[in-house]
């Protein structure tokens, strides 16, 4: 069966923790399962949550104790995987008949991940990814991934692949998971700005793909009870903008801005043949003779014990 229902959900992690933002993604159960949704896309960081204004106490050349305790508090809220959070996860993933794809921290010994979990409703806890890339100050908190973690897992609706956040600005990323038969871009984000949506109409128009950006939604630091220097503190801190996009860049969905909820959508992967004839970017319009790009995939560990 070629057509399914997708899906985003579009919450904010909890300024009360991982446990408080888990029950909040358990509470949209009976949404999701009559939703009939094949696959639900969630945001980035949502588990563990995206500390936007936080400075960690860091300075050029040094760091103060202030930002240590800071750091330290925010990796008590990552997760590990697997874990306890990731089996009541698999469990959800198996109750509504959905796959999920699931933006987290993750703990990996002393160093925190931004990373995607995907999970099928019948085996769970099926593969990470690892964001490439952490941007700006997201390198004082989070690790790189490496080319292990570039999964595309079949669901019921189609192959799924994630890119999170502004690894979607990365050409080289892109078209390695095109090559793998991305069916169906994930992006979990906290990018809530309107040229957003017009990267992830660009990507479902290269791609020939449809497009989930699932984003979190924030109310403002005065409603959040803290204090982000240089931005309006009425102004929400992430305001959303979840949306699924087809393959042809056309909006399946508006937007959804302000709120939360599950952005849903019908899609056909027929569709996709339709709108590669003209244009299939690791295909007939790839030009091989010119152009070309290595993957390397194998883990790359500091330390390696044995012959």
């Amino acid at each position: 069966m070629s057509t399914s229902v997708i899906a985003a959900l579009q919450i904010g992690a909890s300024p009360a923790g991982t446990r408080a933002t888990l029950d909040t993604i358990l509470g949209y159960e009976t949404a999701i399962r009559d939703s009939g949704a094949s696959l639900v896309v969630l945001p980035e960081a949502v588990l563990g949550g995206y500390p936007k204004g936080e400075i960690f106490g860091t300075r050029l050349g040094y760091r103060l104790p202030e930002g240590r305790d800071a750091y330290a508090r925010y990796a008590a809220q990552a997760i590990d995987v697997p874990g306890p959070e990731t089996d009541e996860l698999a469990a959800l993933s198996q109750r509504t008949g959905a796959s999920l794809v699931v933006g987290v921290i993750e703990r990996g010994g002393s160093t925190l991940y931004c990373t995607a979990l995907f999970f099928d409703p019948r085996d769970g806890f099926v593969a990470k990814h690892r964001k490439l890339m952490p941007t700006g100050t997201e390198r004082l908190i989070w690790g790189q991934g490496d080319g292990s973690t570039l999964p595309v897992v079949d669901t019921a609706a189609g192959r799924a692949g994630a890119a999170i956040c502004w690894e979607n600005h990365m050409p080289l990323l892109r078209c390695a998971m095109y090559a793998k038969g991305v069916q169906i871009w994930c992006a979990p984000t906290v990018d809530e700005r309107d040229l957003w949506q017009s990267s992830m109409r660009h990507i479902a128009h290269e791609g020939r793909c449809f497009v989930v950006s699932a984003c979190q939604v924030q109310p403002s630091p005065r409603a959040l009870g803290i204090d982000v220097p240089g931005w309006d503190p009425e102004r929400p801190l992430i305001r959303g903008g979840s949306v699924i996009v087809g393959p042809l860049g056309d909006l399946l969905t508006e937007p959804l801005i302000g709120e939360a909820g599950l952005v849903t959508a019908r899609i056909d992967t027929d569709d996709l043949v339709r709108a590669r004839y003209d244009f299939d970017v690791v295909g007939h319009y790839a030009r091989a003779d010119v152009f070309s790009l290595h993957v390397d995939e194998r883990p790359k560990r500091p330390v390696v014990f044995g012959a």
